[in-house]
């Protein structure tokens, strides 16, 4: 199940940095890598608040059932679907990562492919100052 990458991504320097090393740790994560090919990087300073940055949380709708969520993505090692802590490795954690509000992820399922409309970047570090988490 592989995220289908749409349109231009915003990455922080940092978030580019550490993802870059968790693809190299693990191979088996080629979506990721095209995320990381086709991403506009910028200091986490630059970053305007409403892109999905690592740690960001999210409210999203999903587009065939109008549904609301709010979702973390987050590193591998503290994802917790249950709990809305959605691994940056998962189809929907790279779907949302670098998105900007109002811009529609695409991920695909074993049914088909899914989509949400990110509403609204509800927490992203980079705008509270938190520049190194």
């Amino acid at each position: 199940m592989l995220a289908t990458i749409h349109g231009e991504r915003t990455l922080t320097e940092l978030d580019f940095v550490r993802l870059t090393k968790l693809t190299a740790d693990n191979a088996h994560s080629p979506a990721l890598a095209d995320l990381l090919d086709a991403a506009e990087v910028l200091a986490s300073r630059e970053v305007p608040a409403d892109i999905v940055t690592m740690n960001a949380r999210v409210e999203i709708e999903d587009l065939p059932t109008q549904q609301r969520q709010t979702l973390v993505v987050c590193y591998p090692g503290d994802a917790e679907p249950t709990t809305g802590l959605i691994s940056v490795l998962s189809p929907v954690g790279i779907g949302l990562l670098g998105l900007k509000a109002g811009d529609t992820a695409r991920w695909r399922t074993p049914g088909g492919e899914a989509a949400a409309r990110v509403l609204a970047v509800v927490f992203q570090p980079e705008a509270s100052g938190d520049y190194t988490t």
